[in-house]
């Protein structure tokens, strides 16, 4: 039973002198009411209120439960205030990849601790997904379009990718034109993957996929960036990461008509009800951030 709620029900049918009135007020039905007095009276163990077909009347019992109660109110919303005034305290933990660590949540770090000093991150960075129960994790910070089951994932935003290769590779293998002039070149992929197929996206917004073959895989795109970089062929890697190079010209981005699908970058956590105090304002910091990306 939920004492707090019984209490302030039993109070509003004192004030107003009806359950109907109660019930109008705090906006519950009638039998609901009846049901918190019936719950407040086997708390309290005694009748409180005197019911006749004309007005209620207190019992002594009512009477006393009824300064209780308005204490016990006063102390519950006096809690919530304070809970509502806290800054988030405690420890956040967060597992993400490395790309994740280094383009997405690195960027805010400074940020978000000078806003919430009482909070303590610590960020786990793994390229393998991780169990939250197991490893005390409140929240993973993946980049997908399959969210894992059984987790709340709130999307956060989403990842463009870019196809790149350098001007030496090119130079020497050609400049590919379509998908399907992939399948003649060395393509540079992640090696989580048991079968590898690129997809692209028209201007037309037709779905092209082609399967791909190379001699280097990574688990992780900085390595494959670092390979394309070095001439060793061409790489699929997210366009925040390949910003610099592109700039540089150590890489060229490859068929522009077609647009490597894209992917959400997703918060994932347990439970909608407890988390920690740090949960929310981490996710929205990182929302605000991707939205401006």
């Amino acid at each position: 039973m939920d004492r707090v709620t019984a209490a302030r029900v039993f109070n509003r049918i004192c004030e107003l002198g009806s359950l109907s009135a109660a019930s109008r007020a705090l906006g519950i039905s009638r039998p609901m009411v009846s049901r918190y007095l019936e719950q407040m009276e086997q708390w309290a163990g005694a009748r409180l209120i005197h019911r006749t077909s004309r007005r209620l009347t207190l019992t002594p019992a009512g009477e006393e439960i009824l300064l209780k109660t308005r204490h016990l109110i006063q102390l519950a919303q006096e809690i919530e205030l304070r809970n509502q005034q806290n800054e988030p305290s405690g420890v956040l933990r967060v597992a993400c990849a490395h790309l994740t660590a280094t383009c997405i949540i690195g960027p805010i770090v400074s940020e978000f601790l000078t806003r919430y000093p009482a909070l303590r991150l610590e960020l786990d960075v793994n390229n393998h997904p991780v169990n939250l129960v197991s490893e005390r994790i409140d929240v993973a910070v993946r980049i997908t379009n399959n969210p894992e089951p059984g987790t709340i994932a709130r999307r956060l935003g989403e990842c463009r990718s870019v196809l790149c290769a350098a001007p030496g590779y090119l130079a020497l293998h050609g400049m590919p034109q379509t998908p399907a002039d992939l399948a003649h070149h060395n393509c540079l992929h992640y090696s989580r993957f048991a079968g590898q197929s690129w997809h692209f996206t028209t201007a037309e917004e037709t779905e092209v996929s082609v399967d791909i073959s190379g001699n280097f895989s990574a688990t992780i795109s900085t390595v494959l960036l670092d390979a394309a970089v070095a001439g060793c062929g061409i790489a699929m890697v997210p366009e925040m990461e390949a910003r610099e190079a592109l700039a540089k010209g150590s890489v060229v981005a490859l068929m522009a008509e077609y647009e490597p699908a894209r992917l959400g970058i997703y918060g994932m956590y347990l439970s909608r009800e407890y988390q920690p105090g740090g949960l929310r304002p981490f996710l929205d910091m990182l929302e605000d951030a991707l939205s401006g990306a």
